[in-house]
This record gives structure tokens, sequence and C-alpha cells, in this order.
């Protein structure tokens, strides 16, 4: 019992600890996997196909059916009864009957067709895996960036609060005017509603990643800040050859176009004549007994082979080939756009990932010169050579600059981010 009550004591403890560690944006990635709705319906359209594949397979083999039978015609006196077609009276069938069309032994369209939906549909998980991890991070980077904006702007607030102190202190021995404290208290007011967006953001930005990664809906969770994390990115040429190798919506267009080529081929099948073969082992007689009343034996087997020739459909081949053609003409289509359209979204993520990397050091700058300013406009303030106005607008540039320079630093570990997905090496 003791035992039972430490193991649960430290069970309890584990899940604590763990509940308490910041989420990793590779951790949010695996709980996405694993709760993302998306991906899980992909992953049941790949088992339709499977058994979609199977079926086309069994239906190339011979099947066995057991007929049971019983037929009773109205009595007139004759052997046959009231209906001249009958056989009897009464007419018992206990069969087994083996089926084969021969000419689908050698034909594998149809296997092949499913075989190519199969492909396609791993293909869509993952896409959907894929994009479902594009939406996890860029979730999570909405918190990363809702977090230091209210960084931010718990630092503005505090300078607010200090500069209606020294506002408050100037007016007292005389030096200020009224106004210079009511602008100071507005701007402090504007701050403090600012902090509250800024918490709002975060629990919005939780919420959304938050169903994507537990069960239930959360938000009293913490994640890592990341951004500082170097992640270099590959020359053009080779993020180019990477994306085409690993792109998962390529390999769904390929495997369409294919796919779409069986689509034909099995439309072409009805021109070809049908070749069955059928054998029957069992009872067909007018007694429900291994032997009648003569001693002759009722059980026996029977066969037949049938050749079914096409002739004429009014069109109805023809069209469905058409038809066929025009699907793998429009697989084309989709295959050369989605070629196309790779490389646009490649293009335009490096071209994104570089210029959110090289405007970094123009935003520290910029931040680092306006906190300066600040100091200065705060000095010549109390110096007398500063208007409160000055003080105010120099707060609201340093606010701005620093945010400016978090957003940038976020831009550019998830313009990387996603330069990774695209190239698959995330």
């Amino acid at each position: 019992m003791v035992s039972r009550i430490f193991a649960a004591l430290a069970l309890f403890a584990v899940s604590v600890f763990a509940q308490n560690q910041p989420l990793t944006l590779h951790d949010a990635i695996e709980r996405s996997r694993q709760f993302g709705t998306q991906l899980q319906s992909a992953s049941l359209n790949v088992a339709l196909a499977r058994e979609d594949r199977v079926q086309a397979r069994a239906a190339t083999l011979p099947s066995v059916n057991v007929l049971n039978q019983v037929i009773y015609t109205q009595g007139n006196g004759t052997p046959t009864g009231t209906f001249v077609t009958a056989n009897g009276v009464h007419l018992y069938d206990e069969q087994a009957g083996v089926h084969q069309d021969l000419l689908a032994l050698v034909r594998h369209g149809e296997i092949n067709r499913a075989m190519a939906a199969e492909a396609v549909a791993r293909a869509r998980v993952e896409v959907a895996a894929r994009g479902l991890r594009a939406v996890v991070v860029q979730n999570f980077y909405s918190i990363t960036t809702a977090q230091r904006r209210l960084v931010n702007a718990q630092t503005s607030l505090d300078e607010a609060a200090r500069f209606v102190d020294l506002t408050q202190k100037q007016e007292a021995g005389g030096e200020v005017a009224r106004a210079d404290v009511v602008k100071a208290r507005i701007t402090l007011q504007q701050r403090q509603r600012d902090r509250e967006d800024a918490l709002l953001l975060i629990e919005k930005a939780k919420i959304a990643l938050g169903v994507l990664i537990f069960p239930d809906l959360r938000s009293d969770f913490a994640i890592e800040d990341d951004v500082r994390t170097s992640t270099p990115f590959p020359l053009y040429p080779e993020a180019e050859s990477k994306a085409t190798v690993s792109s998962p919506d390529l390999k769904a267009a390929r495997a369409s176009v294919e796919q779409a080529g069986y689509e034909v081929k099995v439309a072409r099948y009805a021109w070809l004549p049908a070749l069955n073969v059928d054998v029957f082992y069992g009872l067909g007689s007018n007694q429900f007994a291994f032997r009648n009343a003569d001693d002759q034996r009722n059980l026996g087997y029977a066969g037949q082979i049938s050749l079914n020739i096409p002739v004429w459909n009014w069109g109805a081949t023809r069209s469905k080939i058409r038809q066929a053609e025009i699907r793998r003409h429009q697989a084309e289509l989709d295959l050369t756009f989605t070629q196309r359209e790779l490389k646009g979204a490649l293009a335009l993520a490096y071209k994104e990932a570089q210029v959110a990397q090289a405007q970094l050091d123009s935003l520290r700058s910029s931040a680092e010169l306006s906190a300066e300013s600040l100091r200065l406009t705060l000095l010549r303030y109390q110096a007398g050579e500063a208007t409160a106005l000055e003080v105010v607008d120099a707060q609201n540039t340093v606010t701005q600059a620093r945010n400016a320079f978090d957003d940038g630093q976020v831009r550019s570990r998830l313009g990387a981010v996603n330069l990774q997905l695209l190239t698959g090496t995330f």
C-alpha cells in the first residue's frame, strides 16, 4: 500500500514538473501530430485507399458463392406444374459456384489505379502534416511576439509612471504647468491599456495553439522563447533542389497524374471482350436428396464458358474514355501549377528570410538610439529645455522601436523556419 502511494506521488510530481516546463517548438509540433484532426482525417483516407487496393486485387481472383434456393410451383397434375418453364413442382438448388474473369488475370489497370490512389492519399498525409506544422509554427511565434509585446508594454508603463511622478514633483515646485501632468497621466493610461491588450493577445495566441496541441481547451502553458536561435539557411539553388525533392504537394500531384493515366487505361477495358468461366457443383433437383426415387445421383457438377463481345452502346464507352483523358489532362495541369506555385512560395520565403535577417542590425540600432533619445529628452525636460510633448513623443518612439526590433527578431526566426518547412529540413 505504501509503495503505491509513493508511486502515485511520484507520478503526480512528474506530471506537475512536465506541466511547468516550457514547450519547445518541436514539442508543440509532436503534440499537434497526436491531436491534429486534419492529420488524423488524412490518415483515415490512407486506410480507405488501402482497402480499395485490397478490393481491386481481390476482384481479379476467383470468387466462390453458394446458392441456396427452393422454388415451389403450383401443381396442376403435370410434372412441371402450372408454369411450363419449371423443371418440376418442387425445385431444390444447393450449389457452390466458382466464377473467374480470365482476362482479369492479365489486366492490372484497376490494381495499379488503386495503388496510385493510395499513393495520393499518403502524399496528402504529408501535405496535411506540413500544413499543420506551418500553423503550429505561426501560432507558436504569435505567442512569442505577444509575450515580448507585454514586456515592452510593462517597460513603457514603468517609464510613463516615472514621468508622471516627475511632472507632479516639478508642478509642486512651480517649475512646470498643470498641462504637463495631464499629458503625462494620459500617456500613463494609454500604457496601461497597451499592457492589457498585450495580455489579451497572449491569451488569444495560447488558445489558438492549445486547440492544436491539447485534447482539451487549455491556455495554462508556457513556451520557450527560441527567437535568438541562429538558423542559417542554404543557398537558393540548394534550397530549390531540396524543396522539389521533399515537397508533398508535388508528390501528390505526380501520383494524381499517374492515377489519372490508369483511369484512361481502365476506361479502355470496356472495348475488350469479357471471358468468364463458371463451375458449379451441388444439388439441383426436384427432391432434396443425394439420390432420387430411381436411385440416380442428384449431386453433380456443371461448367460454362462465356465470351461477351461489346458491339454497340451508343458511344458511352468512347465518352468515358474522353472523360478519363480530360481528367488526366487536368491532373497534368495541376502538376504544372503546383510546380510553379512551389517555386513562387520558395522564392518568397527565401527573400523574406533574407530581408528579415538583414534588417536586424538596423532595428537593433534604432531601438538603442530611441532609448538614448528618451534619456536625453528627459534630461532636457528636467533642465527646462524640453516640453512634456517632446518627452511623450520620445516615449512613443522608443516603444515602437522596441516592438519593431522584437517583431524583426521573430520575423527572422519565422522566416528561417518557414524556409526549413519548404525544403523539408524541419
